[in-house]
C-alpha cells in the first residue's frame, strides 16, 4: 500500500508486474486532491486485468458503485454495435424504417448512422422534460419524435447529451421488441459478469455512493461563471436547463428513479471494474469468452464520423458511432480508432483496440470542469506507457 503524503487515505488494490508506475501516479494524484477524494481505477490489456486500484472514502471499496453519467452511452451503443454486427440493424437505413413516427417535422431522411453520430438535431424539446420523463426513455422518444429539429438533420452535429440513448434505444425496441436495457442485461452485463448496470436492482442499492457536487476553487468558479450561456441556447436545451425544473446534472445519479430505470444516455451505475470490463469484453478474449465485437465492427464504430465544431458544446469534438472518438477528443496518445465515453462527473472509459487496452475510472465528487476529469490524462497515460513497454 502507498500512503498519501497529504491525507490519511490509502491506495488499495493490485497492479501487475510492470504497472507499478500506475500505482505511483494514482497515489500522487490522490495526494493532490481534496482530503475527501474517493475514486477507482481499473485497466485490462488483451483481456487480462493489470490495474485494480481504489482510494476510498469512509465505507467505500472496490465494489462500490457510482453514477457514471454519459459513460452510460458506451454500454448503450455496444448493444447497437452488436445488433448491427448480426444484421438486425443496418447503419445506412433510415431511422423511419424502424420508427415511422420519427419522420415528423422533416426528420424522415435521417439514417441510423447519422443519428448515432449526433447529427439528428433533436437535442431536446422546446418545452423541456420533467424529471419523470428524463428517467424514462420511452417517454423521451415519444416527445422527440414530434419535435422539430434545431438544425437541418445531417447538416451539422451537436451533442445529444440527455437523449441520444432514448433515440437509439427506440430504434432497438422497434427492431427487437425489447428495450435497449433488456438487451444489454441479457447479452452483455449478465454473460460478462459486469458491475455496470442500466437500471440498478434494489439489492445493489447499498453499494451506491451518492454523487457529490464539484468543489471548484475561487478561480475555477469565476471561470465557470464567465462562460456564455442563456436560457434558450442549444446547450440549455440539450441539458434541459430551459425548463421550470432545470436538470441538476451533477446530482442526477442521486435520483432513485434515474438509478432504477437506467436511461441509456446518463443513467448507468458502475464501478471502475465494470467500466473497464465492458470495453475489455468488447475487444478482447476475457475469461475464455470471445470478444463481443469483431474487428471490423469495432473499427466501424470507432471510426471518425463527426469531427469539428460541435454546435451544442461550442467547441471541437469528435464522435464515432454512439461513442466518443477518444484519441481525438481526450487522449491523443491512444491509437487511431480508440472509442469510449466520458461522463460529466469525471469518469472515463474506453477501448484502444490497437494496444488491447481497456480503461475505467470513477470518482465520487464531480471534477472541474466536467467531462473526463483532468487526471485521466495522467492515469490513462501511465497505463498506456506500461502496456506498450510490456509489449
Amino acid at each position: 500500500m502507498t500512503r498519501s503524503a497529504r491525507t490519511t487515505q490509502e491506495i488499495h488494490g493490485t497492479v501487475a508486474d510492470g504497472y507499478e508506475a500506475v500505482r505511483e501516479e494514482f497515489a500522487a494524484f490522490a495526494a493532490e486532491e481534496q482530503p475527501d477524494y474517493e475514486g477507482q481505477l481499473c485497466a485490462y490489456v488483451h483481456g487480462r486485468r493489470v490495474v485494480d486500484l481504489w482510494a476510498p472514502g469512509e465505507g467505500a471499496g472496490p465494489d462500490s458503485l457510482y453514477g457514471v453519467y454519459s459513460s452510460t452511452k458506451g454500454a448503450a451503443h455496444l448493444v447497437v454495435a452488436l445488433l448491427v454486427q448480426e444484421g438486425t440493424l443496418e447503419l445506412d437505413r433510415k431511422v423511419t424504417y424502424y420508427w415511422p413516427e420519427f419522420a415528423a417535422e422533416g426528420k424522415g431522411a435521417l439514417t441510423l448512422r447519422e443519428l448515432l453520430a449526433h447529427r439528428a438535431g433533436v437535442v431536446g424539446t422546446d418545452g423541456g422534460f420533467s424529471p419523470q420523463e428524463l428517467a424514462d426513455d420511452r417517454q423521451l422518444a415519444e416527445r422527440l419524435a414530434d419535435q422539430r429539429p434545431f438544425w437541418r438533420p445531417g447538416s451539422a452535429f451537436g451533442y445529444h447529451a440527455l437523449v441520444i440513448g432514448a433515440l437509439t434505444g427506440e430504434v432497438v425496441r422497434r427492431a427487437t421488441g425489447r428495450t435497449l436495457q433488456e438487451v444489454y442485461e441479457e447479452r452483455v452485463r449478465l454473460p460478462c459478469g459486469l458491475d455496470f448496470f442500466l437500471g440498478l436492482p434494489a439489492p445493489h442499492e447499498p453499494r451506491f455512493r451518492t454523487a457529490q457536487r464539484m468543489a471548484p476553487t475561487a478561480e475555477q468558479r469565476a471561470l465557470l461563471d464567465s462562460l456564455p450561456g442563456g436560457p434558450h441556447t442549444l446547450a440549455a436545451v440539450a441539458f434541459n436547463r430551459h425548463t421550470a425544473e432545470p436538470t441538476d446534472l451533477e446530482l442526477l445519479p442521486n435520483d432513485p428513479l434515474i438509478r432504477a430505470k437506467g436511461p441509456a444516455s446518463v443513467g448507468g451505475v458502475a464501478s471502475a471494474r465494470g467500466l473497464a470490463g465492458l470495453y475489455a469484453a468488447a475487444i478482447s478474449e476475457t475469461d475464455g469468452k470471445a470478444p463481443l465485437l469483431k474487428e471490423d465492427t469495432a473499427a466501424e464504430f470507432g471510426q471518425l464520423h463527426s469531427v469539428g465544431y460541435d454546435v451544442v458544446a461550442r467547441s471541437h469534438r469528435s464522435y464515432g458511432l454512439g461513442f466518443q472518438a477518444t484519441a481525438d477528443t481526450w487522449h491523443p496518445f491512444l491509437g487511431a480508432g480508440a472509442f469510449g465515453h466520458s461522463g460529466a462527473g469525471g469518469c472515463q472509459a474506453f477501448a484502444d483496440p490497437r494496444s488491447g487496452l481497456a480503461y475505467g475510472y470513477t470518482r465520487r465528487r464531480c471534477a472541474f470542469p466536467g467531462g473526463a476529469a483532468p487526471e485521466n490524462d495522467r492515469l490513462a497515460g501511465a497505463v498506456h506507457r506500461a502496456a506498450l513497454a510490456a509489449g
